[in-house]
């Protein structure tokens, strides 16, 4: 449930940010227009809101700056510190995952995350949805930004394209991780009761916002 990777998360707090900044080529693409990105979450949530995987606090700051209640999940160590210090005092970050996490203290009317989601596999995906969908009314949301594919045949040519460029790093990831097609993620959104809209904002990642109608 995403736990495997807190090695990888360890070594990776540091440098999150400068990642996320652009500035490593083989990721540049991944993180283009990451405040855009980030932004439009904010822009389509609600007022109460449970944040996964807050990293170091940079979504999680911008729904603050916004006037929104955040109860915040991060099952890293090292990022809770981090972020805590970006944030202050303003919120606490509880160590929790996208499955197993303290219940929030407030009825929450959004579910976000940002580059996190990929870190479930499709039943666990399967399972969160279907835990977020009992704890929002109808109208709530649950909005996640990541990489995501349209299609197999996609995913396995901007591997290749990475491979070529000699972005290993980049094709490992996107190899080892369990980054979704969004067909899968439709099924698995609608099955739980929600309409699904899906906004592409770079060559790996959109955001897909999940509506609970039913």
């Amino acid at each position: 449930m995403g736990r495997e990777f807190l090695e990888i998360f360890t070594e990776w707090a540091e440098s999150y940010d400068w990642f996320v900044q652009g500035n490593d080529p083989q990721y540049q693409e991944v993180f283009r227009d990451y405040d855009e990105i980030l932004n439009d979450i904010v822009q389509k949530s609600g007022n109460w809101v449970l944040e996964f995987g807050v990293g170091t606090g940079n979504l999680t700051q911008k729904l603050v700056d916004a006037g929104k209640t955040v109860f915040a999940i991060e099952p890293s160590a090292q990022m809770r510190e981090l972020a805590q210090l970006k944030l202050e005092d303003k919120i606490q970050i509880h160590d929790g995952d996208l499955l197993k996490f303290p219940p929030p203290v407030f009825r929450v009317d959004t579910i976000v995350g940002s580059y996190v989601f990929h870190h479930l596999t499709d039943s666990e995906k399967t399972e969160a949805i279907e835990k977020y969908g009992f704890m929002l009314d109808r109208g709530g949301k649950a909005i996640f930004a990541d990489t995501m594919f349209l299609s197999a045949e996609i995913r396995d040519k901007l591997i290749g394209q990475a491979k070529d460029s000699g972005h290993f790093d980049l094709a490992e990831d996107l190899e080892r991780e369990y980054y979704p097609l969004m067909t899968t993620l439709k099924n698995i959104f609608e099955a739980a009761g929600f309409q699904v809209r899906f906004s592409q904002f770079n060559e790996f990642v959109w955001i897909v916002e999940g509506e609970k109608i039913e």
